[in-house]
């Protein structure tokens, strides 16, 4: 069994750090310590536990140009558009702070005289949040501050790409007053992992990463009476009726098709666009995309970075020519971007037309720079396509007319649609998937839920 590993900087391909992996015995340990700590904390006031993930900003805000530094060499992601991650975390954590308190507050019933009756939010316990590298704060973020304000423990373990994210995650919490053992970052093996899950340790496991990864997290607790709450993959779709306003639709939509190459788990990864506009959308479309400057994460002037890796990048390349050989027409690729190197990170923006349903370009997870267009009749066609998917995270219709959108939200199969906007979290909103892409919920009031239990208490006050 491995004892360390590598993260290899999409930057320049070369080792950037060496990390030990936590043996089994240092994470079953870990697990002991969170829930004799957890125990205490569940006991601490919720003004107290505010108080700590409030401080916790403060921290982690002043860490800004170390964290948008980092997140180039470990990720790829561009200085210019690092700084949003952190916004994120400031955004959903001050929500969460907002709402914690409604979320969280005990209901009373009155209707009885001569009893109590009321149900409480317990805490679970000790919450395991498996978080990816693309959004390595963010999806982080969006476990630990409701799972720490319900009065849980949590043991985080990042994908190894990104696990020095998970220990300044871990050592801003504690500058912020957080007891010990509450917040643990533990880069494990997938086996050790697995072992975790299985043990009476752990009380609920929150898991962002691909199907594959959530079938084995689901596997590992199939012995056990635990929640496992999952967001998976996604293959979302735009729709773009006839009267939509170019203008704006198409800058947003090439910023939700190529923001963070294409590494989004909400990314836009199909577009539908009716008959009549189709030229003139793909027109734009194909002008806008051309702003990009792919290059080095490092350097300002760089809109589009790496991806993670150079096998990443070589199986967005094999799915484009997979769908050129099936047909399909690539209006943009390599040429008039230099720095896109096959057998490298650097990947040039993809953007195909005459694509179909029968390529995996339309109908499997691409998670790259690459965007297949595709024109159709009207709202009935575009409906069935967007539906044709194994996936349903989020989806997008771009229009002036809201009742027509209101028609098509009855039908999509998804967890959110937006109307003239994609790729963003709202926190005040639950983020949910349907299908292949999970189960549970984060974000708003809902987000508590899935990290607490119900109470019930009935007392007769007369013996």
């Amino acid at each position: 069994m491995s004892t360390a590993f590598q993260i290899i900087s999409p930057v320049n391909g070369e080792i950037h750090a060496v990390c030990p992996f936590a043996t089994e015995s240092d994470v079953l340990q870990a697990a002991e310590r969170a829930r004799h700590a957890q125990l205490g904390w569940a006991q601490v006031p919720l003004q107290e536990r505010k108080a700590v993930c409030d401080r916790f900003l403060d921290v982690f805000a002043a860490q800004r140009d170390q964290i948008v530094e980092e997140l180039a060499w470990l990720m790829g992601r561009p200085v210019a558009a690092a700084p949003g991650e952190i916004k994120g975390v400031i955004e959903r954590t001050t929500y969460l702070l907002g709402v914690a308190e409604e979320a969280l507050a005990e209901e009373h019933f009155e209707d009885r005289t001569g009893f109590e009756r009321w149900v409480s939010r317990e805490p679970l316990g000790v919450v395991f949040v498996i978080a990816p590298w693309n959004y390595p704060y963010l999806t982080a973020i969006n476990s630990i501050v409701p799972a720490l304000l319900a009065g849980n423990a949590v043991l985080l373990k990042h994908a190894t790409q990104t696990a020095p994210c998970a220990e300044r995650l871990v050592e801003a919490f504690k500058q912020a007053g957080l007891p010990d053992d509450l917040l643990v970052s533990l880069p494990m093996t997938h086996e050790v992992a697995a072992k975790l899950i299985a043990s009476p340790l752990i009380d609920h496991v929150v898991l962002t990463g691909s199907v594959g990864a959530g079938r084995a997290v689901q596997k590992a607790a199939s012995e056990r009476f635990v929640g496992v709450a999952t967001e998976l993959g996604g293959k979302d779709p735009a729709f773009v009726r006839t009267d939509a306003d170019l203008a704006k639709t198409v800058p947003s939509l090439v910023d939700g098709s190529f923001f963070n190459s294409g590494q989004s788990c909400c990314g836009v990864e199909r577009i539908y666009v009716e008959t009549h506009i189709f030229e003139e959308f793909v027109e734009s479309f194909v002008a806008e995309t051309r702003k990009l400057v792919l290059g080095n994460p490092l350097d300002t002037s760089t809109s589009l970075g790496p991806m993670v890796t150079a096998r990443a990048a070589d199986q967005v390349r094999r799915q484009v020519e997979e769908a050129m050989r099936a047909g399909a027409h690539r209006i943009i690729g390599p040429d008039g971007f230099p720095t896109d190197a096959p057998g490298t990170a650097y990947l040039a923006p993809q953007v195909l037309i005459g694509v179909d349903h029968g390529m995996g370009i339309m109908c499997d997870e691409t998670f790259g720079p690459a965007i297949g267009i595709m024109a159709v009749s009207g709202d009935q066609e575009a409906v069935r396509l967007m539906n044709d998917s194994q996936y349903g995270l989020s989806a997008s219709v771009w229009t002036r007319d809201a009742d027509a959108v209101r028609q098509i939200d009855q039908v999509l199969e998804t967890g959110t649609v937006f109307m003239n906007r994609c790729d963003y979290l709202d926190p005040a909103l639950p983020w949910v998937g349907v299908k292949d892409t999970g189960r549970g919920c984060s974000l708003s009031k809902l987000g508590f839920l899935s990290l607490t239990r119900p109470k019930s208490h009935h007392y007769r006050l007369s013996a």
